[in-house]
């Protein structure tokens, strides 16, 4: 599943093999837009969040959107491809090397964005993967989220608070914080702000080039709750959860036994009080049959 640190290595992998490169052939069954000239030069190839730009010497951009299934691979010229020529969707061929999209549900061109065609590109928050990213503004767009009543874990797949944030950090992120996912955005301190932009661009980071993504070091998998349901959590010992949530039905994964912060079933149940705390009343509870001791 593609996220942000994929994006951006595949980004410099393709950079160093075409950057300064003139083009021999492309290919883009499905493409929307025009299609690049033989000779052109690439100048340009940069990442944001799951969408990756390449721009030619005349301003030509193919753009790429990942979502859930895209992925570039990059090939030395005459080697056998790892997917079907079915699955592509962009093909660019230059001396040395030929780049292959696969699968990714955007494919066209432009040299000036169409904000009415694509007005999202327009309102990408802050990529979490580049280093001179402003952490201080992740803070701010999380803690002036427009619905406060929205769930943290619906709000950190949010592209216009954290871009590069997919599933997979999303669980292991809020572990890391000890945040449950169905915390209401608008009840975080900034605080609890603060450790969540800055643990979210820290492990984005730190699997910037690594093959194999690591969320926890020393866990099998290498991730503490993603994909680990019915499986015990490696701090608390409690079973790890898993539920379809939000509007995409996304499988959320989660330890009930430590990921308790803000949770507002918790938070509701020890702000319960008794109806009448007269000692009297505590007696008459205490001896009801279900709270008495079975013998």
């Amino acid at each position: 599943m593609p996220e942000g640190d994929t994006i951006h290595r595949a980004a410099s992998a393709l950079r160093t093999a075409l950057a300064g490169t003139p083009l021999r052939r492309f290919d883009a069954p499905r493409l929307i837009g025009p299609c690049p000239e033989p000779g052109r030069v690439v100048e340009r190839v940069e990442s944001h969040g799951k969408h990756l730009e390449i721009e030619w010497d005349d301003g030509l951009v193919l753009h790429t959107h990942m979502r859930m299934s895209g992925t570039w691979h990059l090939y030395r010229t005459g080697d056998t491809w790892r997917r079907s020529f079915n699955e592509m969707r962009a093909a660019i061929e230059v001396d040395d090397w030929v780049a292959v999209c696969f699968n990714a549900p955007t494919v066209e061109t432009y040299r000036q964005p169409d904000r009415r065609r694509h007005p999202g590109m327009g309102r990408l928050g802050p990529d979490l993967c580049k280093g001179d990213t402003d952490l201080g503004e992740v803070v701010n767009l999380v803690l002036s989220y427009p619905d406060a009543g929205e769930a943290l874990a619906e709000v950190m797949l949010d592209q216009r608070v954290m871009c590069g944030v997919g599933n997979v950090y999303r669980c292991e992120v809020l572990w890391a914080t000890e945040l449950s996912p169905f915390a209401r955005v608008g009840d975080l301190s900034e605080h609890d702000a603060i450790r969540l932009a800055n643990t979210a661009a820290t492990m984005l980071r730190a699997n910037l080039h690594r093959s194999a993504r690591v969320t926890a070091p020393g866990t099998r998998n290498g991730h503490a709750v993603y994909g680990r349901n019915g499986q015990r959590c490696g701090r608390c010992g409690e079973t790890v959860s898993s539920q379809q949530v939000g509007r995409h039905r996304r499988t959320l994964y989660w330890c009930p036994g430590c990921q308790v912060h803000l949770d507002p079933v918790r938070e509701q149940s020890l702000d319960d009080t008794p109806m009448d705390p007269h000692p009297a009343a505590a007696k008459f509870l205490a001896e009801l049959p279900w709270r008495r001791e079975v013998s």
